[in-house]
């Protein structure tokens, strides 16, 4: 192993820049040549890299977002698109690839993989919807960004005595919701994971209007509704105003916390370590620790929902 690559892939997510920074740092330390990528797999296509130096990364840990940029690659999706993205990490001499992205990301390194080139995969996506580790790179900064977005919707909300819709992202996982709702002490929180009724949402407002509550927040996990045609229906049957906040692509940026910061960290430096080892496959965090398995055990799974912390955040929300 004398030269490795990294690149981000899919939606970006905080934390991206420190396990990029991680991976030039440790790299360069073990004695290896380290290419960025630009623009994801769409640059691996155009041949788009470029050596990087210690101080490529200096002065990036602290900001969100990827300074390699990241793209979704409809080229890439067909096997021309991956025999030729492998063609250009061969002929610059590239032994081993690391891939920062989402479950999306991951199947296009199986791809590569598939074509001879060594791959070590980081989770990196807000929505932490990937079942083998407990935590994705990203989705601290973005709950903590929900909550202190809710704090403000609520300023707001209880000036008007208004029952407030808070939609988050989440690709088909309440886990954002879920720990943002608990968090900000949210009344109402619909996840894809928990079935629900309009009236026992309904009734739930009710009862807190008839104990003088000064306002209602709601947390909407995305795709689970409409989330204006559930003000509506929220307003015919009780007669509470009710407005929507969507919150989109906000929850991704910000400078992200301490752990993602540390994460990104620890799984870049691990991701070397196993391509140094002839190692292929995903890292994650499971238990307090840094793990890897192979990247079709990381593709083939679900994820289980905390029906516990739900259950508690029901309890708490009178």
């Amino acid at each position: 192993m004398n030269t490795i690559a990294v690149l981000t892939s899919g939606g970006d997510s905080p934390g991206m820049n420190a396990c990029i920074r991680s991976v030039v740092r440790f790299g360069i330390a073990s004695g290896l040549k380290v290419f960025g990528v630009m623009r994801g797999y769409t640059g691996l296509i155009e041949d788009d890299m470029f050596q990087m130096t210690e101080r490529s990364v200096g002065n990036i840990i602290h900001v969100g977002g990827t300074i390699l940029k990241t793209a979704r690659c409809k080229e890439f999706m067909t096997d021309e698109g991956v025999d030729l993205a492998a063609q250009n990490l061969k002929a610059r001499g590239i032994d081993g690839l690391v891939v920062i992205g989402g479950d999306g990301s991951f199947r296009g390194a199986r791809e590569l993989a598939k074509r001879g080139i060594l791959v070590a995969c980081i989770p990196g996506t807000i929505d932490n919807n990937l079942f083998y580790t407990d935590y994705t790179l990203g989705f601290d900064t973005a709950v903590n960004t929900v909550v202190d977005l809710i704090n403000n919707v609520r300023n707001t909300s209880v000036s008007h005595d208004r029952v407030s819709i808070v939609e988050v992202m989440g690709a088909g996982c309440g886990d954002i919701a879920l720990n943002a709702g608990l968090a900000s002490g949210a009344d109402v929180i619909l996840v894809p994971e928990v079935k629900w009724s309009i009236d026992s949402v309904c009734q739930k407002l009710l009862n807190a209007k008839k104990r003088k509550k000064q306002c209602s927040i709601i947390v909407l996990s995305e795709h689970v509704c409409d989330p204006n045609d559930l003000a509506k229906m929220i307003q015919t049957k009780t007669e509470i105003e009710c407005r929507t906040v969507i919150l989109g692509h906000v929850q991704r940026g910000g400078s992200p916390s301490t752990f993602d910061r540390n994460l990104g960290s620890m799984c870049g430096a691990k991701a070397v370590e196993m391509l140094i080892q002839g190692e292929c496959g995903v890292v994650g965090y499971r238990n307090g620790k840094i793990i890897y398995v192979s990247i079709e055990d990381a593709l083939h799974g679900t994820r289980k929902f905390d029906i516990n912390k739900y259950i508690l955040a029901q309890k708490l929300s009178f």
